[in-house]
């Protein structure tokens, strides 16, 4: 599958994720998904815990799957959750998309309404640091 400069298919990916979020304390449940180098469409959803700091972002989620099935690049990200604010990735998941994605990595971001908003990664995460450091 190509990737689709508007996101519909990674959004799409992200709202069906989403209703399978686990979030019994907060109830702000989130989707994601990631399209990896091969065109394949991995998603994941926030998963909180009774011990706040071990729940998981649904970023975190859709990269999780992306390795499991043998991806190692990040082309293009979209988000979904409700609330009158974006839900752009947190500060964590910038960094864990910047692993697998570069400055250039579109980041699409969209309410219930489904209007998508779109990011390079190096708008969210600028001056990031990145494997590339470290060569």
């Amino acid at each position: 599958m190509p990737e689709q400069e508007d996101g519909k298919a990674l959004l799409a990916a992200a709202l069906a994720a989403r209703e399978n979020a686990y979030a019994p304390y907060s109830g702000f449940k989130v989707g994601a998904a990631v399209l990896d180098e091969h065109g394949c469409i991995h998603a994941g959803a926030n998963v909180e815990n009774a011990a706040y700091p071990v729940g998981q972002c649904a970023e975190a989620s859709a990269i999780g799957s992306l390795v499991s099935c043998g991806g190692t690049k990040i082309k293009a990200v979209a988000v979904v959750a409700s609330g009158p604010e974006l839900c752009t990735p947190c500060g964590a998941c910038r960094q864990r998309i910047r692993e697998f994605g570069d400055e250039n990595t579109p980041v699409f971001v969209a309410s219930l309404d489904g209007v998508p908003h779109r990011f390079s990664l190096a708008e969210l995460l600028p001056s990031s640091f990145g494997p590339r450091n470290l060569t």
